[in-house]
């Protein structure tokens, strides 16, 4: 049977130093990372009313709309399990009445 090429022991040396190789410069990376300076709390509220700024607000329509449309969403996945548990349960009573042999 003939071997597949690439599967010699020295071949797979080979993509294995590679592989490490490859791995190697992002853990040293990781480990030589700096450590993140500490911001002042007055430094941290500024940037916090920055990023408030930034937070578009949904309109009382669009609010409104999406109160009704999930709703109307309760209420059809409450139909659906209400008609699945119905039908499973006829199922399960009918197999019950032909397993006690009528």
């Amino acid at each position: 049977m003939a071997r597949k090429p690439g599967s010699s022991p020295q071949a797979m040396k080979s993509r294995a130093a590679k592989t490490a190789a490859a791995i190697a410069p992002a853990s040293a990376l990781a480990q030589s990372a700096p450590a993140k300076k500490r911001t002042s709390p007055a430094q941290f509220l500024r940037e916090v009313r920055a990023e408030a700024r930034k937070v578009t607000w949904t309109s009382r329509k669009e609010t409104w709309i999406t109160t009704v449309m999930v709703g109307i969403m309760v209420v059809l996945a409450a139909l659906f399990f209400l008609a699945v548990d119905f039908v499973l349960g006829l199922g399960i009573n009918l197999l019950l009445k032909l397993a006690n042999g009528g």
